[in-house]
């Protein structure tokens, strides 16, 4: 078996392991004014992810961090989230240490590495990433926990849902039939560049499968997202454009699902592919379902197009070159 594809099969046991490995941080969100949740890649995304899912209902703001540095107003008040699969991200390293100098209180997500070692020595609050994936096919681990840790501080149980989901996920035929169907539809142009447009509650969502679609397809994506891309990007969808449209739309607000109506149909006029993937509500059910879904889109993707889904060599030459500078 493909081993990207055996890898995928596991985002209900991710689940579950997060389920099962969890335990109350014991913190409080009025001793906060804001959190910052920092990561890069595949080990950032579900802070992304978790922002939206919570944004309605969050009292504080929460910003996502994929930087070497902090936003100014991070102070003693602020409550950092670092998360790092491999525990050896540099950018993620960097962080830590403006985290320890500014006085934050932190949680850690990782599988081990120089940031596990420093959240044990330090006894700071940290959950377990299980080793032995990839970074971008781990994201069943971090994003099950960061649900958990943000609705403790709503003092929301979502035990039952997420055990739910993982139940649900855990045959992955009906969504692998699923994304076989919707590849057919796109294969006669998946040469062309994917933009992939989304509301705002998906716009993270989005964001991982353009992700997906660059390391394991090796393939260009774009993320656009309605209604802002309405006042600008709509002014270049004139002609025929080497463009692949992916729409993923939540329907949580009626005025932007009148845009996606809008833009399919001019789209559609010239004759552009529109896969439209959305959902007829948005809940934490949902994001995990679209979560895999485009996992196994971008898949399908890299088996077309013949490319090595599994190996980032272009990433691999960047990291050596900046252990030299």
């Amino acid at each position: 078996m493909n081993i990207q594809h055996e890898a995928l099969k596991k985002f209900s046991y991710q689940i579950e392991f997060a389920l099962s490995n969890f335990t109350p941080h014991g913190k409080e969100i009025s001793n906060y004014t804001n959190i910052v949740i920092g990561g890069m890649g595949g080990s950032g995304i579900g802070g992304r992810i978790v922002k939206n899912i919570f944004m309605n209902e969050f009292p504080i703001p929460v910003e996502c961090v994929a930087e070497y540095s902090l936003p100014g107003y991070v102070n003693k008040n602020t409550l950092v989230i670092l998360g790092s699969y491999s525990g050896n991200t540099e950018e993620t390293l960097y962080l830590y240490e403006e985290v320890k100098e500014r006085g934050c209180d932190m949680i850690i997500l990782t599988g081990g590495g120089k940031l596990g070692a420093i959240a044990t020595e330090n006894n700071i609050k940290q959950y377990f990433l299980e080793p032995g994936f990839q970074p971008r096919m781990a994201l069943g681990f971090s994003l099950t926990y960061l649900v958990q840790i943000f609705a403790e501080f709503l003092k929301k149980d979502v035990t039952e849902t997420l055990k739910q989901i993982a139940a649900d996920v855990k045959d992955t035929a009906p969504y692998e039939a699923e994304m076989t169907k919707a590849f057919e539809l796109i294969k006669p142009k998946v040469a062309y560049k994917f933009v992939v447009v989304t509301d705002a509650f998906f716009e993270s969502t989005g964001i991982r499968f353009a992700q997906q679609i660059q390391e394991n397809a090796k393939h260009e994506a774009f993320v656009s997202v309605l209604p802002e891309a309405n006042h600008n990007m709509i002014e270049s969808y004139y002609g025929d454009l080497p463009s692949l449209f992916i729409l993923v739309n939540s329907n949580s607000n009626d005025r932007v699902t009148a845009r996606f109506e809008f833009l399919t149909n001019l789209l559609e006029v010239e004759n552009h592919k529109v896969l439209n993937m959305s959902v007829s509500e948005f809940s934490l059910q949902s994001v995990y379902e679209m979560i895999h879904r485009l996992d196994w889109l971008s898949l399908y993707v890299a088996d077309f197009r013949k490319v090595d889904s599994l190996n980032v060599p272009n990433i691999a030459s960047l990291k050596e070159y900046l252990e030299t500078v």
